[in-house]
């Protein structure tokens, strides 16, 4: 007897969900039939994989070994049968997409690639950079194009284009040029913990500002823009995203000197990721139109 791939479904599903009931209800299946395939499993390998504890499967040292070795091979093999199933012009690709990325890149590069390719459906699902990486290794994503750096041994990334940032605000009489230390102490309004934008600005403040004053944290960067209308706080935000209000002179950019903060935008996908010519297909088309609009503004 030889481990098929539904007992190795099964068996992540115990791993993921923890109670035989709730994997039974999600599978469909019975929970007799669920421990049956675990017991074939565990008799295929020659040895138990969990231990059983007031009714529970709770995975041993030989479990934990075993789910770290066929995790990403079934992942490999879902993504493999996922690919074929559609052909180069046809099928879903699962995106994700960092923040300002989804708001000021994406619908355009969504719009136009589903134009020329009308039966491709393109799935998007917005989160900062934290969250799309960890989607990306948890398999619900099949690429993501983020900002700032990555660094996950289970993740390639591939630069794609490069942002810059800078500070602004809505109070006026900031146009002399200054040093990022003397704006320390007032409001400062910063994106969430994940956030690629905010980990790459507080990077670049790192040993000149020793105490900046955290006014509010918030998870969109049009939220952000609101709140500098009270024109008593400061933001660092990506010069695209607010391109518009300082040409309309709602927002103004704070002068500051020896103040070189820029990003990367990159793509992300994960190190086992099956590379069908649909998958390349958009990524390239992603790429290029990306690195085209920074370039216009």
């Amino acid at each position: 007897m030889s481990i098929t791939l539904r007992q190795v479904e099964i068996f992540l599903n115990v791993v993921d969900l923890g109670h035989l009931t709730n994997v039974a209800k999600e599978m469909g299946l019975s929970q007799s039939a669920i421990s049956m395939s675990i017991k074939e499993l565990e008799s295929v390998l020659g040895r138990p994989l969990f231990d059983r504890m007031n009714k529970k499967l709770i995975l041993n040292e030989t479990g934990r070994a075993f789910c770290k070795e066929i995790k990403p091979l079934y992942k490999k093999v879902h993504d493999i049968e996922h690919e074929f199933q559609n052909s180069v012009n046809k099928g879903m690709i699962r995106v994700g997409a960092s923040t300002t990325i989804v708001d000021y890149f994406m619908p355009s590069i969504v719009c136009g690639y589903m134009q020329s390719y009308p039966e491709v459906k393109i799935s998007l699902k917005e989160g900062n950079t934290k969250k799309i990486v960890d989607l990306i290794k948890e398999g619900q994503l099949d690429v993501g194009f983020v900002e700032g750096s990555v660094k996950d041994p289970e993740v390639i990334t591939e630069k794609v284009a490069l942002d810059e940032l800078i500070i602004v605000t809505a109070k006026e009489g900031f146009d002399t040029p200054c040093f990022i230390d003397s704006l320390g102490s007032y409001k400062w309004v910063l994106r969430e913990k994940g956030s690629g934008t905010r980990e790459t600005f507080l990077s670049c403040i790192k040993g000149k500002v020793n105490d900046l004053n955290i006014f509010l944290e918030l998870g969109h960067t049009e939220s952000i823009k609101s709140i500098l209308k009270n024109k008593e706080t400061f933001a660092c935000l990506s010069k695209i995203a607010v391109e518009e209000e300082i040409n309309a002179g709602k927002l103004y950019q704070v002068p500051v000197k020896k103040f070189d903060c820029k990003r990367e935008f990159s793509i992300v996908f994960h190190k086992d990721k099956f590379h069908s010519e649909l998958f390349d297909k958009f990524t390239f088309f992603t790429k290029k139109m990306m690195a085209s609009m920074i370039e216009e503004k």
